[in-house]
């Protein structure tokens, strides 16, 4: 027996409804967790700690963080490569945008990056050309974290003990699942997959907005623009794109190094630092749904960091000390998509 037709149509609305405010219930959730996390520990241990960093060791921080998100931005131009007419200072441009909105703004963690493909759009570039190239980049940037995660949970079979053991087997079965995630992702891009899924997304809007005709963009279809960018004769560039991608999760290492150096702790190895960072990225990333992984990651940090004999005040000093260049090249990259917002509506204003 079939739902009374009213019911039917107000799912589609209540879906919508939960979708919007799923980022914002993670959002509570998750300052909620990181609060618990510094009241239950030693709050005078996690400021003593945070202060020793000192204003050169965030400089440090910050510094780091903006050469690997300008090494991601250079991956995702090598993508559009000789297809797009965008230089590299749009892409770079772009991609401190798409980090500002996924760790300052309540929106889950691929919300800037559906932002950054619309504001490519902005530079020439073809809406179906720009969606094609943020789905490879994002297939690219979480197959590499996976690969870096396996790195880091490699590195943690060599510790002894029963926690690391069983945080290492948890990560294998994650990766596992994970690895059927990216291989439908691949598979959605190269199969013709998109073509399907664009068909019935048409279908869908000209039954709820009733348009006669389906309005077709200048660009052509997403599928056409994939199979544009997986094409022949591109291996070399989205390889490229692979091992820049490669390169910035290693470079998040250098991070906890200023950090636990500038605090004073000693006897944590490349390899234990290696560790550090590749599972604690791999558990925020499993919160995807939580903006920036409040908590999360800082709970991600006290578990593995007491790994390495790293006490949970100076584990939450290092994740704040992660949180700050968040700030410092989040909020002016906000600034920037505000004003490209403003300057293209001026420009379609202006248009007859």
């Amino acid at each position: 027996m079939s739902a009374p037709e009213p019911l039917r149509a107000g799912r589609p609305a209540l879906a919508r409804a939960l979708l919007r405010r799923l980022p914002l219930v993670g959002t509570v959730l998750g300052l909620g967790l990181a609060i618990w996390l510094v009241a239950t520990n030693d709050l005078g241990a996690v400021a003593d700690a945070f202060g020793r960093i000192g204003i050169f060791g965030l400089a440090g921080v910050v510094t780091m963080r903006a050469a690997i998100v300008l090494l991601c931005a250079l991956a995702w131009q090598r993508i559009l490569d000789r297809l797009s007419p965008a230089g590299f200072g749009a892409f770079a441009t772009l991609r401190f945008v798409r980090e500002g909105i996924n760790v300052l703004l309540p929106v889950a963690s691929v919300g800037g990056d559906v932002v950054g493909g619309r504001l490519l759009t902005f530079w020439g570039v073809a809406g179906p050309l720009a969606a094609a190239s943020i789905l490879a980049d994002m297939l690219f940037q979480v197959g590499t974290q996976a690969l870096f995660a396996l790195l880091g949970a490699g590195l943690l079979m060599q510790v002894q003990g029963e926690p690391a053991a069983e945080l290492a087997s948890w990560v294998f079965r994650a990766l596992a699942v994970a690895g059927l995630v990216l291989a439908a992702f691949f598979a959605f891009q190269r199969t013709g997959a998109a073509r399907f899924v664009e068909a019935r997304l048409g279908a869908l809007s000209r039954r709820f907005v009733r348009e006669a005709e389906p309005a077709r963009s200048a660009g052509g279809s997403v599928q056409d623009a994939l199979d544009a960018v997986w094409g022949r004769g591109r291996r070399a560039r989205l390889l490229q794109s692979i091992l820049l991608h490669a390169l910035a999760w290693t470079l998040g290492a250098a991070e906890i190094a200023i950090v636990l150096a500038c605090i004073g702790v000693e006897g944590v190895t490349l390899s234990e630092v290696l560790v550090i960072e590749a599972l604690s990225q791999a558990i925020k990333s499993a919160a995807f749904p939580i903006p920036s992984g409040l908590g999360v990651q800082e709970g991600g940090f006290v578990l593995v960091g007491a790994l390495f004999g790293i006490d949970p005040g100076t584990a939450i000093a290092l994740s704040l000390a992660k949180r700050v260049p968040d700030i410092v090249l989040g909020l002016p990259a906000l600034i920037v998509w505000q004003n490209l917002e403003a300057r293209r509506g001026a420009v379609r204003a202006e248009t007859p």
